[in-house]
């Protein structure tokens, strides 16, 4: 078992490393069209809003509430005003928890 856990971490660190650098070295090979790095900039945007719609409003397969978007309305307010991450992370986190302090869901 420790084995196994030991070679598949080392695995997983080699096709990361691996991942990382033919990025770099394939970029002078491949040149995308302007139209094609807008469309793949707009898909990490995409992406990100997606992973960040999700797991503020669901927990498993149930809705989380009011308080954990709450807070992740706040961090995104003050993210888009530029504010310092860890005012950003606190407030959100301090939202949340003020509400559920409340007894709000």
């Amino acid at each position: 078992m420790t084995v196994t856990l030991v070679v598949a971490t080392l695995v997983l660190g080699a096709g990361t490393f691996a991942f990382r650098f033919a990025g770099p070295l394939l970029r002078a090979r491949f040149a995308l069209s302007p139209k094609a790095e807008r469309l793949m900039a707009t898909s990490a945007v995409v992406l990100l809003a997606a992973l960040v719609g999700t797991a503020a409003l669901m927990e498993g397969a149930e809705l989380a509430g009011i308080a954990r978007p709450a807070g992740v309305a706040v961090g995104g307010v003050l993210a888009w005003r530029k504010a310092p991450f860890v005012v950003v992370v606190l407030a959100a986190a301090a939202t949340a928890a003020g509400l559920r302090l409340l007894g709000v869901p």
